[in-house]
């Protein structure tokens, strides 16, 4: 026996190290494939004199989206839930970059009254708005009901930038030309938006509303792009891949384990996965381009539901209603 289990140790042994190689060498491969696959955005465009706000800046997609746009010399608007993190990411982000013109502001994009605060500052205190970037997102395992009995994912993905783009369009029109970037996904390609049922008070599978909450991205880019042709303003909105950040944080036991491995060893950084934002922020290429869906700075196609114009004008109608929009409120 004792002849026999040297004899096994050391093919075990080479077995484990051919294995470990494989997995090191496939890993490597796919994060190789993911840099050169990315479409960084290179134009050295700059952004001096121009405002920008960045909804979610505290972290992932958001911050680096921050940084990268500071980096250009414009002013940024962090618009975060939590000011006292957003003010830790803005010290790094002036530090990194020397442009002290970077300022953190209190934004929950889950709640109308903080939403029509963060507006009414923003006209008070601000004589233009160049971009109006939606990042902030969130992906909830179980239906949690806002302040305003709104479905706490639809609040936060799609009703909140709906009412913030409503309260800020005059003063985009007024800086026009002027851009709204959206942060869609590719995931919106397992759902469908039910307009029957925008707010939910169950679900099989809470997670998926995430996926419908990107389906309505979309259809409110395409609509808020027609509603805005010839305004000087353009619309459109973006996939930025499947990038390692906060989004996932709420995957559900027993799949949060293994997610997170999953998305540690194979998902874009959030460098990465700013390109695409950055790319609708300023490049100089898209000065007229809206109504449009970009994936690794490249205009990409929809599926054909979701170029159903009928469906995201009915979508808008049915938001202004849960967003409880006023006479006053500006119209788009």
């Amino acid at each position: 026996m004792n002849i026999l289990g040297h004899d096994i140790c050391p093919i075990l042994q080479a077995l484990a190290v051919v294995l470990l190689v494989v997995v090191i060498t496939v890993v490597s491969l796919i994060k190789f494939y993911n840099c050169i696959t990315c479409g960084y955005f290179r134009q050295n465009v700059k952004m001096n004199g121009k405002t920008v706000i960045v909804t979610g800046a505290t972290g992932g997609i958001g911050k680096e989206t921050a940084r990268e746009l500071a980096k250009r010399g414009a002013r940024v608007i962090m618009a975060c839930r939590n000011p006292d993190s957003g003010k830790a990411v803005r010290d790094e982000i002036v530090e990194s970059t020397k442009n002290e013109n970077v300022v953190v502001k209190k934004l929950d994009l889950s709640s109308q009254k903080s939403i029509r605060d963060f507006a009414q500052d923003i006209l008070r205190t601000e004589q233009r708005l160049d971009v109006l970037l939606h990042n902030a997102g969130t992906a909830e395992n179980k239906i949690v009901k806002t302040e305003d009995n709104l479905e706490l994912t639809m609040a936060t993905n799609h009703f909140g930038p709906f009412l913030l783009t409503h309260l800020l369009i005059d003063l985009l029109k007024r800086s026009a030309p002027s851009r709204i970037v959206i942060v869609a996904s590719e995931l919106y390609r397992l759902a469908s938006v039910n307009l029957n049922n925008l707010n939910p008070s169950s679900s099989w599978f809470p997670p998926y509303l995430y996926y419908v909450s990107k389906y309505a991205n979309i259809y409110f880019s395409n609509e808020l792009a027609r509603r805005l042709e010839g305004s000087g303003i353009t619309t459109n909105c973006l996939h930025p891949g499947m990038i390692d950040s906060g989004i996932w944080r709420n995957v559900p036991v027993p799949l949060n384990w293994p997610m997170k491995l999953i998305i540690k060893l194979f998902f874009k950084t959030p460098v990465q996965g700013c390109q695409t934002s950055v790319y609708l922020a300023c490049s100089e290429d898209l000065q007229n381009v809206t109504g449009k869906y970009f994936m690794d700075c490249k205009e990409t196609t929809l599926s054909r539901a979701a170029m159903d114009m009928s469906k995201a004008k009915k979508l808008w109608e049915l938001s202004e209603e849960l967003v409880n929009l006023k006479s006053s409120d500006p119209k788009i």
